[in-house]
């Protein structure tokens, strides 16, 4: 079955529902459309914005250790039919997440960092990552 040229954004909902399997009607229909993204049937993107939401519910409501959340999140981002242009990004930002206990934002500006792009934080957890960073 060739991909349709439609790109499907992903919701926090659907990804839960996918991983937590724990509703009776939407858990089935988001493993269905999951399977089809691992697959590569479909293109889907799952924006940053979006998975930083999925590392809360899945860290406060879901009580799940960072690790694991960490190991889902980026499993996700490996099925073939998922598209991110800051795929990279997200892999370092949920790796330092799981292997820490900085916050996921933070982690993530810690991965946006560069030489021309330093934090500024009043943060004082960044020289813990490998980042550039500024303490107001």
């Amino acid at each position: 079955m060739k991909p349709s040229g439609k790109i499907y954004l992903v919701d926090t909902n659907v990804i839960l529902r996918f991983l937590m399997g724990d509703h009776e009607v939407f858990s089935p229909k988001a493993e269905t459309f999951m399977e089809k993204i691992q697959k590569g049937r479909i293109k889907a993107e799952v924006i940053t914005p979006v998975i930083i939401e999925c590392v809360y519910v899945m860290e406060k409501f879901y009580k799940i250790p960072r690790n694991e959340i960490s190991d889902t999140l980026t499993g996700i981002l490996t099925f073939s039919g998922i598209i991110n242009p800051d795929k990279r990004v997200l892999f370092i930002a949920l790796i330092e997440y799981g292997n820490t206990k900085i916050d996921i934002v933070d982690c993530l500006l810690a991965a946006f960092s560069n030489t021309e792009k330093v934090i500024v934080s009043f943060d004082k957890d960044f020289h813990r990552l490998n980042c550039t960073y500024e303490q107001l």
